[in-house]
């Protein structure tokens, strides 16, 4: 990691997805494989969404979704194996918490398979409470006779 330019952003218009589909696929087990579609979708409803680049190489990502007030989950936080143990996990995850729309947030989940102690060292705890988990159902279609209102007013 020698001769280094790390710079962390939060615009989302600079996140390569190519790149990002690169690192997910060398870094993240639980990511091989997105499409490209699909990971401008979730980066398009996330806030924030925070990369880190050496120079032009997109070496961490991660992304949270919020209420902005009452909950968030922070998600996809990944780091490449050439830049572990350096703190910049850490950092990453820093950077999204203190987020303008993320830092008043009364709680902060995440899931995580095999991190746990790393996010320990941040401040997260284990929650046993809110396990449960309700995985796509293609079948259950929108009850017609209900009609969504885009706006609070109506």
């Amino acid at each position: 990691m020698n001769n280094t330019q790390i710079k962390f952003s939060d615009r989302k218009s600079e996140i390569d997805l190519y790149q990002l589909q690169e690192l997910f696929n060398i870094a993240a087990f639980w990511a091989k494989g997105r499409s490209i579609e699909d990971m401008g979708i979730a980066i398009a409803n996330s806030q924030p969404v925070i990369s880190v680049r050496d120079k032009e190489r997109l070496i961490g990502f991660a992304r949270a979704t919020s209420d902005g007030i009452y909950r968030a989950t922070i998600w996809d936080v990944v780091i490449h194996p050439d830049y572990r143990g350096t703190g910049l996990g850490s950092k990453l995850v820093e950077t999204v918490l203190s987020h303008p729309h993320m830092h008043g947030v009364e709680r902060v989940y995440l899931m995580t398979t095999h991190q746990q102690g790393f996010y320990k060292k941040i401040g997260f705890q284990s929650n046993s409470s809110t396990t449960m988990v309700l995985y796509n159902q293609p079948n259950l279609m929108p009850t017609p006779e209900i009609q969504l209102q885009e706006s609070l007013g109506g």
